[in-house]
């Protein structure tokens, strides 16, 4: 009747129903972030990939310069992967890339202007398609669902 649970928490046991729901659960989030990566890398600008988006993104969120292993574990990818974004999004002139002065041994990334307009023209070629899906759903679905998926994101990331 109980099932238990591949959770590193031994003492918690899983129904059926329990299991079936958390399946059902990751298996819609799964198939969503699939379908909506491949929407957006058709409407990005050309050239530009969802990682590439991603990264301009968060340097234009936080304001400022971060570190390589900083964007690395924003983005829960290795340094190598991080190091291969940023020298692309370098070479396209979106980004700057300066070594510390406090500590040479490490760099600092900050948005170029031309970054910074390569988001805002992705954003602006993204929003019809985030609004129109958020339309349909409705604003307050959408309201009442942010927090669960925040609360399953915090989640996974404190494992």
């Amino acid at each position: 009747m109980y099932a238990r649970s591949t959770d590193p928490d031994p003492e918690i046991e899983m129904t059926d129903e329990t299991h079936a729901l958390a399946v059902a659960l990751f298996s819609e989030i799964l198939t969503a972030d699939q379908l909506l990566r491949n929407r957006l890398s058709r409407i990005l600008p050309k050239g530009m990939e969802i990682s590439h988006f991603s990264v301009l993104n968060h340097l234009v969120f936080v304001g400022g310069e971060r570190t390589p292993a900083q964007l690395a574990n924003t983005f829960h990818v290795t340094r190598g992967a991080m190091t291969n974004t940023l020298a692309k999004l370098e070479w396209a002139g979106y980004i700057h890339i300066r070594p510390d002065w406090d500590d040479a041994r490490r760099k600092m990334v900050a948005i170029s202007p031309a970054g910074r307009q390569a988001r805002d023209q992705a954003i602006s070629m993204i929003a019809p398609l985030i609004n129109k899906v958020v339309g349909e759903l409705g604003s307050e679905r959408v309201r009442l669902t942010l927090p669960v998926l925040r609360d399953l994101r915090l989640k996974l990331e404190a494992e």
